[in-house]
Parts: structure tokens; sequence; C-alpha cells
């Protein structure tokens, strides 16, 4: 009776030391696999809560963009290959808004970026209330944009706008002007105010940037005779380029499909004056109830920002593998 009890204890452990005796490689895979496995289980409520926030939505505006679709008019339905594009290229203002998105994109982020380096590079001295002004350099970046737009427009206001008022009364204007209003303003005052929201978004990427800058290679090259400029274009800047680049590239998509502020301020006039791509879209919906023009549109842009940012990526790509 024992022998059979310790006979059968003795055969049940046989496929545990079988166990333990597997390569180490194929138990070190089994883990690998076993932890992707929990990785894609975790992974899952996020992706298929963005399949559903985005993916579905931008797949159902390409689709829209090859179809009638209106929504007050239930007749205008079917298939339209692709003539919401051609009449979307062949509108009236097309090339009006275009440019005005060019020129709104060009000078918002040219000049976010001139400020922010500057504003980095002060903050980065060592002066008395340093941090103090790192504190409130953030300010317009947390203000909400209906706020610093509606802010904004009352400021500029020809009627009891500060900005006037203080033009006025430091003589560089004659009377108050309504720089909202005006076609040949309205577009750059809006870049102006853009500019201010945005630019301390810059500043504290660039201040960060500035951290691993070597202040002992700086002095040498002082020391050495170069100035200032000469330091800053070939010691300051190299080490600022990847940091750069990401800041004007993320913001070239952010500011081209930009909607809130001209929306707040100018509702895209006076005649399309400050009207760019985005309230161009938003008035075919919402305006004229055409989906179909506003997918195509929408469609347009998102094919321009897919090969703006394959460039970016590929030619990141070429440079770190040359170097």
């Amino acid at each position: 009776m024992n022998a059979k009890v310790e006979k059968r204890d003795h055969t049940a452990s046989i496929p545990d030391i079988a166990a333990d005796n597997r390569p180490a490689s194929r138990r070190t895979t089994t883990r690998v696999q076993r932890a992707r496995r929990y990785a894609l289980l975790f992974v899952l409520p996020a992706f298929l809560f963005l399949v559903l926030l985005n993916a579905f939505p931008l797949g159902q505006v390409v689709w829209d963009s090859f179809h009638y679709r209106n929504m007050v008019n239930a007749a205008q339905q079917g298939w339209a290959g692709l003539s919401n594009f051609v009449g979307v290229l062949h509108s009236e203002i097309i090339g009006k808004t275009l440019w005005n998105t060019v020129l709104w994109t060009v000078l918002s982020v040219a000049g976010e970026y001139i400020a922010g380096i500057v504003s980095a590079m002060a903050l980065n001295q060592p002066v008395r209330g340093r941090a103090f002004f790192r504190g409130i350099i953030i300010v317009p970046w947390v203000v909400p944009i209906v706020v610093a737009g509606m802010m904004w427009t009352w400021m500029l206001t020809p009627e009891y706008g500060v900005i006037n008022i203080w033009l006025v009364k430091l003589g560089i204007i004659d009377k108050p002007y309504y720089w909202l209003g005006e076609m040949n303003t309205a577009l750059l005052a809006i870049t102006f105010v853009n500019i201010w929201r945005s630019f301390p978004f810059y500043t504290i990427s660039l201040l960060a940037g500035l951290q691993s800058v070597s202040r002992e290679v700086v002095e040498a090259a002082a020391i050495d005779g170069a100035g200032v400029m000469t330091r800053f274009r070939k010691i300051v800047m190299p080490q600022l380029k990847t940091v750069s680049l990401t800041l004007i590239f993320m913001h070239i998509i952010w500011t081209a499909i930009n909607f809130d502020f001209i929306w707040i301020m100018t509702e895209g006039g006076p005649f399309h004056a400050s009207e760019t791509l985005p309230i161009t879209i938003y008035r075919y919906a919402m305006k004229e109830f055409d989906m179909g023009a506003a997918s195509s549109l929408s469609t347009l842009m998102l094919g321009f920002m897919i090969v703006v940012f394959s460039l970016f990526y590929f030619s990141a790509m070429k440079k770190r593998q040359e170097t």
C-alpha cells in the first residue's frame, strides 16, 4: 500500500522536473509573450476610446467628402466623386482664405518663436526676481482662448478700447482706429494676439533647453574672443535645434487648424479679410449645411498635414542615420 503511494507521488513529480528542465530561452520567451498579452489588454480600452473618438469621425469625414451631404435637404444625397473637391477649389474665396491661412500661420509661428527665444534667453540670466518672472510668463498661455479673445476684442475697440486710448495719448495715432474692423489690419491684429498668448509655451520649452547648454563652454568661447551673436549662433542654437524643430512643427499644425481666436474676435470678417480655412469649413457645415463641401475641404487640409508630417519625419530620420 505504502509502496504504491510512493510510486504515485514519484510519477506525479516527473512533469514538474521536466518543466523545470525547459531551456532558459523558452521560459523567457513565454514570460515575454505573457507580458505582451497583458500590455495589449491594458492598452485596449485606450485604443478603443481613440478609435471611437478620433479614427471613426475622421474616417466619416473622408467618406462624406466623396458624397453629397446636406443637413436640411435630404434630396441632396448620393455619390459625388470629386465634385465636392472641384467645387471647393473653384470657390470665389478659396484663394483668399488659403492666403490668409498661410499668412496667419507663418507670422504667428515666426513671432511666437522670436518672442519665445528672446524671453527664454532673458529669463536664463542670473537677475534678481528671476523665479518670479519665470512664474508669471506662463500667465497668457493658461488664459482660456475665449477669455483672451473677448478681452483683446474689448481692448481694441475704437470707442473705449484701452489700446486706442494709449496710442492716442502717446501721439502714435491721431484718433481711435478700428483694428478688427478694417480689412488691412484685422488679420494682423488677431495674429498679434495669438503671438501674445502662445509665446510663453515657447519660452518655457526653450528655457528648459537652455539649461542643458554648458556655461563653461560659453565662457570659454567668450574668453577666446567670440562675440555674443557668434556664441549664440555657434553654441546655443545647435543645442536648441531639436526642441526648436519640434515646437515649430507642432505649432504649424496647431495654428493652421486654429478656429477659436479668429471666430471669437472677427468671425472671419470684415469681408473675409481674416477668414482662414477652418472658418470656411465652419461656414460650409454650419451656415450652408453642406457637409460634403466641408468634409472635402477638411480632407484636403488633412492631406496637407500628412505630407508636412511625413517630410518632417523622414528628414529627421535621415539626419539621425547620417549622424
